[in-house]
């Protein structure tokens, strides 16, 4: 189990039908402390995953894990595995009763997706960057909404391994049905009822696994059982 995992008291939980799917709903489940039973909050919320489906982030990829594609900058894949959820962000200033450190969207604010750069899946303000050594980067303030109010996903980090996958957010969603270019997407108000939820002090994670490897890794990582 990841050790993050263990003590999680906040848990977003991703099931797909399988690696190629796009879309699938997000569960969301709490409890007192590390030792007790995960509990439903809420109903599941629809999601849309990246356009080619899932993929083991690389830390995932280890022997008698479940065979599955290997996440790759660019490839359009969501990455599959436990991740923290580590902080917020939006447009606007701080949520009210934000519970996650909270990244105000400006023109300044970039997310590298650069492997080559040395600010590689880091948000930096670009202003306070010494010297700007990337090619490409996401611009943290968009016009299109998607990013009005996201939650910032822990995959590829400490250390980021160059081409493994960067700039990866729960954010909201461009369109029912409409896949994303790796990131998890939701309904704007259901992302916003989100943001509201996730508590730092509760340590909350997001998993993400195709329904095979859901069988196989329920039982080690001590996940619930999916209701409908």
């Amino acid at each position: 189990m990841p050790p993050g995992l263990i003590s999680a008291r906040q848990l977003l939980l991703v099931v797909a039908t399988d690696w190629t799917s796009s879309g699938a709903y997000l569960s969301r489940y709490e409890r007192p402390d590390a030792t007790a039973s995960w509990v439903p909050a809420g109903l599941p919320l629809e999601l849309s995953l990246g356009r080619a489906g899932l993929a083991w982030a690389p830390e995932f990829v280890t022997p008698g894990m479940s065979p599955g594609p290997i996440k790759r900058e660019g490839d359009g894949c969501s990455p599959a595995g436990a991740f923290p959820v580590t902080g917020l962000f939006g447009v606007a200033g701080p949520m009210p009763g934000a519970k996650l450190p909270w990244l105000q969207a400006t023109p300044d604010l970039k997310c590298v997706d650069d492997p080559a750069s040395r600010h590689y899946n880091r948000i930096v303000e670009q202003s306070r960057v010494g010297c700007i050594d990337w090619n490409s980067c996401e611009d943290m303030l968009r016009t299109d909404g998607r990013y009005e109010v996201g939650a910032v996903v822990g995959c590829n980090v400490e250390p980021a391994v160059p081409g493994a996958g960067s700039c990866i957010f729960l954010h909201v969603r461009e369109a029912p049905g409409t896949p994303t270019a790796g990131c998890s997407a939701l309904a704007r108000d259901d992302m916003i009822a989100l943001a509201a939820w996730l508590d730092g002090a509760r340590s909350p994670w997001l998993v993400q696994l195709p329904h095979a490897a859901y069988a196989d890794l329920r039982g080690p990582w001590r996940l619930p059982e999916i209701f409908a």
